[in-house]
């Protein structure tokens, strides 16, 4: 590690507290992606691994990139237990990225293309990352400009990587300087810290959740053997891979499981259909709303889509009439809802062979414990709604953070998933709503609190309430319940006030509610379900 960085999760122990069972038993394959990544490639060099909009990828490609890439981060000082980021879109250049650090025992932090100055600012800041990979541009943005604003606030930023730019600090550029360079591989702990990767958190400050190389690998090989993903098959990734899900199911599968991953930089649904036909893809993890426009581009089309198995659609709201819809549009493909988050992927599996479960659940309980809870922490029946905590091989290290990690985890080791639920008998979990203050807007976790800090900085407003309100494609919109100083102040003026702040445009409220006071409890804490309810029916339910 480099002698003057220190992580934020020094205090961490490897394994956590709550891991000793598993490290001591035989739940994780203690290799990184890495060794198997080499090993495949040794196999069958001229596989194709990876495919996306520039090309094609063969897994003796990704593993000469990876190496000629370590050994020029290796030149540039970046040693095990940096932090390298990367913000980009569903390009190949990631997986590249992420088996160079495994290559090195660097940690990567991906970080979501939507976000901005502010979220990139501390996202970074906080993991005290080392170096960058940003995409040069990206539809209208200009990453790279982004990074010499922010760039001076970040002391220990030491590298600014382009990717599909130019110059000698662009991606192409280290990768041809480190063609034929000796690189000596590092020895990597596969328990150690492998990823950082920041999700929203109910204070308003982004919670980053640590992932080791066992803990991800874990979710991969239960999920595909689950599903019956094999060897050789290709399934689609429209889900960003700065995502958990993206992330282990889109860059991670294909040198765990040998199969095929084919990239879409952004959601199309005519586009997944022609992909999906064309290179016969069986499945995919992707939000809700993109199950629901794949099914209808496919009866518009006349397209049934035979190769098509799985789709596990979770993140959003699921109406229980999505899946039986879906199903009925495809000619093989079963489609249900999954529950979990970056500190506990994939709690539940689905119902691929159950349509009633499949759609009116959030899934089955595989490879975890689960418990649900009352307010004191006291299991409940089942049937009875609680707050769902779960504990698992693949669950978290735990949070950079150590108060985080406290608060998160109970002292026997189970994740507080702050979601309320109930658990069946037979193993399934149906959510039934939220203990947390986040909203989570088309699979994206957005908290209430960071909003309502913004908002509070504009000096018309005496007080903001952000919540939750209904939303047709994306599950949950945001509405902004806000008691004004300034008559004149407008919701046109209040959303250009948040667009300023450098917050993702996707978190500026679609809605604005004007209001002289909030309804409050005897102390005068704000009832927010009742601000939702308001919305709720507002909106005609």
């Amino acid at each position: 590690m480099n002698d003057n960085i220190t992580p934020p999760w020094e205090w961490l122990d490897i394994p956590a507290t709550h891991q000793r069972e598993f490290a001591d038993g035989n739940a994780w394959e203690r290799r990184t992606i890495a060794d198997q990544a080499i090993e495949r490639a040794g196999a069958d060099p001229g596989f194709v691994a990876m495919i996306d909009g520039t090309g094609q990828f063969t897994l003796a490609e990704l593993v000469e990139d990876a190496q000629a890439l370590a050994a020029s981060l290796h030149r540039r000082g970046l040693r095990a237990g940096d932090v390298i980021a990367f913000q980009m879109p569903n390009w190949r250049e990631a997986a590249v990225i992420n088996l160079a650090a495994a290559l090195s025992g660097l940690v990567v932090n991906p970080i979501v293309p939507i976000y901005r100055d502010l979220e990139v600012t501390m996202m970074l800041g906080d993991c005290r990352a080392r170096a960058i990979f940003i995409a040069d541009k990206f539809r209208n943005t200009d990453f790279a400009a982004m990074a010499a604003r922010i760039r001076p606030a970040l002391p220990d930023l030491a590298h600014v990587f382009t990717v599909r730019g130019d110059g000698p600090d662009d991606y192409a550029a280290l990768v041809a300087e480190g063609r034929g360079a000796v690189f000596d591989r590092p020895q990597v702990d596969p328990l150690g810290v492998k990823m950082v990767l920041y999700t929203s958190g109910t204070t308003g400050r982004p919670k980053g959740v640590l992932h080791s190389h066992v803990t991800l690998q874990r979710i991969v090989r239960v999920s595909a053997a689950h599903w019956g993903i094999a060897a050789g098959e290709a399934t689609l990734m429209p889900s960003p891979v700065t995502h958990v899900s993206g992330y282990a199911n889109g860059l991670e599968l294909p040198l765990i499981c040998g199969t095929r991953t084919v990239l879409m930089e952004s959601w199309d649904a005519g586009e997944a259909l022609a992909l999906i036909e064309r290179h016969n893809l069986i499945g995919t993890v992707a939000a809700t709303p993109f199950l629901v426009e794949l099914a209808a581009a496919a009866r518009a089309a006349a397209k049934r889509l035979p190769s098509l198995r799985f789709f596990a659609c979770g993140g959003a709201a699921v109406p229980a009439e999505v899946i039986p819809a879906a199903n009925a549009a495809f000619e093989n493909c079963k489609a249900f809802r999954v529950f979990g988050s970056s500190e506990v992927p994939l709690v539940t599996f689905g119902w691929p062979q159950d349509e009633v479960l499949a759609a009116t659940t959030d899934g089955q309980v595989v490879d975890y414990r689960v418990r649900i809870v009352d307010g004191e922490d006291r299991d409940l029946l089942p049937g009875q709604e609680g707050e769902i905590l779960a504990r698992g091989p693949a669950m978290m290290m735990g949070y950079a953070d150590q108060a985080q990690t406290r608060e998160a985890i109970t002292p026997d080791g189970y994740f507080r998933t702050g979601d309320l639920g109930v658990l069946t008998a037979d193993g399934a979990v149906t959510i039934t709503g939220r203990k947390k203050d986040l909203i989570i807007r088309g699979g994206e976790n957005i908290s209430a609190k960071e909003i309502e800090d913004v908002l509070h900085t504009h000096p018309g407003v005496c007080e903001a309430s952000v919540v939750a309100m209904p939303h047709a494609r994306l599950g949950e919109g945001i509405c902004a319940y806000v008691i004004r100083s300034d008559a004149g102040l407008d919701a046109a003026a209040l959303a250009a006030h948040v667009a300023h702040s450098g917050l993702a445009k996707q978190k500026i409220p679609e809605r604005f509610e004007l209001v002289e006071d909030f309804p409050r409890t005897a102390s005068g804490k704000i009832r927010k379900d009742q601000l939702r309810a308001d919305i709720k029916e507002k909106l005609g339910g």
